[in-house]
C-alpha cells in the first residue's frame, strides 16, 4: 500500500472531448508540482473514467484517498453528486478510507488564474474605461450564482475600472450580452469576458459566441493554469492529512468546508 493518499480529481465530464483533454493536462500539470503523488481523473458523467472504477482501482494500491471537485461552485454536483459517489465507493471499499476536499471556487489562486487569462485577451487591466464580466454556467441554486457575483463585485471594488458584472449561461440572470449592454451603459469604453469556467464545452462555446456578437473579447477557460492546478493541491492538502479512517468507514462522508 502506498504511503500517503490518492489524489482523485473528479470533473462534471461532457461530449466535448476538449473537456475531458483539458482536465487531463490540467493534471498533468498537478503531477509536474507535485512529483510522487498518485493523481487519478475520474468523470461524474458523459466521461470516461467514471469515479466509482477509479476509486475501486485506487483500493488495489492504496488505503486512502482524497477526492478532490474539479467544480467552481457549491451548487448540485458538490453538493448530491459527489458526497453520493464517494459514500456509495466507501460502502464497496471498506478498506479504502476516502475524503472529500472542497470545490476549487473560493479560493484566491483561482481568481489569479481568471485574471491572468483575462489579461491575455484585454491586455493592461489598469484601465478605467474597461468593464469586465465574470461569465459562469449559471445554477438552480441560488448561493452558487451569487458566489460568482461575489467574485465580479470584488474586482470591481478593487480594480478602478467601469465596472463589473456576473453573468449566466443559463439557470439565472443576466446574460452575457444584457451583462455587456448594462457596462456600456455605465460608461466602460470597452468590455472583456473572464469566464468562470474550468474547461471548454457547449456552454462555454456559447458564452463566447454571445461576447463577441455583442463585441467584447472573450478570455479562455481557467483550464490547465498553474494557478489552477494550485488549488487543487491546496484542496488535496487540507484535507490528506486529517484522520479520515472513521469517516469514511461510516455512511458519514460529507462534503469538508476546510480552505
Amino acid at each position: 500500500m502506498s504511503a500517503g493518499p490518492a489524489l482523485v480529481a473528479v470533473a462534471h465530464g461532457s461530449r466535448d472531448p476538449r473537456s475531458a483533454a483539458t482536465v487531463t493536462a490540467l493534471m498533468d500539470l498537478v503531477r509536474r508540482l507535485r512529483p510522487g503523488l498518485d493523481v487519478r481523473v475520474a468523470f461524474l458523467d458523459l466521461s470516461a473514467p467514471r469515479l466509482p472504477d477509479v476509486l475501486a482501482a485506487v483500493d488495489a494500491t492504496h488505503d486512502r484517498a482524497v477526492v478532490v471537485p474539479l467544480l467552481l461552485g457549491h451548487a448540485f454536483h458538490a453538493r448530491v453528486d459527489v458526497p453520493g459517489a464517494v459514500v456509495q465507493a466507501a460502502q464497496r471499499h471498506p478498506g479504502l478510507a476516502i475524503r472529500t476536499a472542497a470545490v476549487l471556487g473560493g479560493h484566491p489562486r483561482l481568481e489569479d488564474a481568471a485574471l491572468r487569462r483575462l489579461a491575455a485577451v484585454a491586455g493592461p487591466l489598469d484601465d478605467p474605461g474597461l468593464g469586465v464580466v465574470v461569465a459562469a454556467i449559471g445554477s438552480s441554486h441560488a448561493p452558487a450564482n451569487a458566489a460568482v457575483q461575489r467574485i465580479a463585485a470584488g474586482w470591481a471594488a478593487r480594480s478602478g475600472w467601469a465596472g463589473a458584472c456576473a453573468a449566466f449561461a443559463t439557470a439565472a440572470g443576466p446574460t452575457v450580452p444584457e451583462a455587456v449592454a448594462t457596462l456600456r451603459a455605465a460608461g466602460a469604453r470597452r468590455v472583456a469576458v473572464a469566464p468562470w469556467i474550468l474547461a471548454p464545452g457547449l456552454l462555454p462555446d456559447r458564452i463566447a459566441r454571445d461576447a463577441r456578437a455583442a463585441g467584447a473579447v472573450v478570455a479562455a477557460p481557467l483550464g490547465a493554469d498553474t494557478g489552477v492546478a494550485a488549488t487543487v493541491l491546496a484542496r488535496y492538502d487540507a484535507v490528506a492529512g486529517t484522520d479520515i479512517c472513521a469517516v469514511s468507514r461510516s455512511a458519514d462522508v460529507r462534503l469538508s468546508s476546510t480552505g
